[in-house]
């Protein structure tokens, strides 16, 4: 019987999509390019998310080896809660959930440095009991760990939880240690797919 929920945050319940406001903001293609490679693709985007390096260092790093200049990343991670927004549809659900008496979570690969300018933004996360960010744990998604972290943390069973993600290799992990998983593909609407999905489990 599933008592818990918990959700990812980017693509599910918060859009990141950097493509799409570059595109917007009439970055030219090659730069469009460059900055996804450089920036979202790189090694040290990860490392962000893993809490092993600071903003600073990050750009830094970047900086060293990519044709932006160094003003032009920094711009880039300066603007990072603006290119989010929160998804309305995805997040009608979750009052919906928390009044029919679920337990809500959140696990999210998140950098410290932003989280709580996030969290303070978005009025839904007052209805979650808990949660962890991949940052202030040092483990990140696809990591079993990050998972373990969060049951340990909130003393939860994971055959009552429902793992809801927008990369599917997560809620794979999700459900290799017992939880249940539901992968959303980036969709802007889950509600009913997903609340078919509980009434299965």
């Amino acid at each position: 019987m599933i008592r818990n929920i918990v959700f990812d945050l980017g693509n599910v319940l918060i859009s990141f999509r950097p493509e799409e406001y570059l595109l917007k903001n009439n970055y030219p293609e090659a730069k469009r390019k460059i900055i996804h490679s450089d920036i979202f693709g790189s090694i040290e985007w990860l490392l962000l998310d893993n809490g092993e390096i600071s903003t600073v260092e990050a750009i830094d790093r970047i900086a060293e080896k990519s044709s932006l200049r160094r003003e032009e990343i920094a711009l880039i991670f300066n603007k990072r809660t603006e290119i989010m927004s929160d998804i309305d549809e995805n997040v009608k659900l979750i009052p919906r959930l928390k009044k029919d008496g679920y337990r809500l979570y959140y696990l999210s690969n998140f950098p410290v440095d932003i989280f709580d300018e996030v969290k303070r933004s978005y009025s839904f996360f007052k209805y979650f009991d808990g949660g962890i960010i991949s940052a202030v744990v040092r483990y990140s998604k696809p990591n079993p760990e990050i998972f373990r972290l969060l049951l340990e943390k909130y003393g939860l069973s994971a055959n009552e939880c429902l793992f809801i993600d927008d990369h599917e290799e997560n809620t794979i992990v999700a459900v290799s240690i017992g939880m249940k998983g539901f992968f959303t593909s980036g969709s802007t609407n889950i509600s009913d797919e997903f609340l078919k999905s509980l009434k299965e489990h």
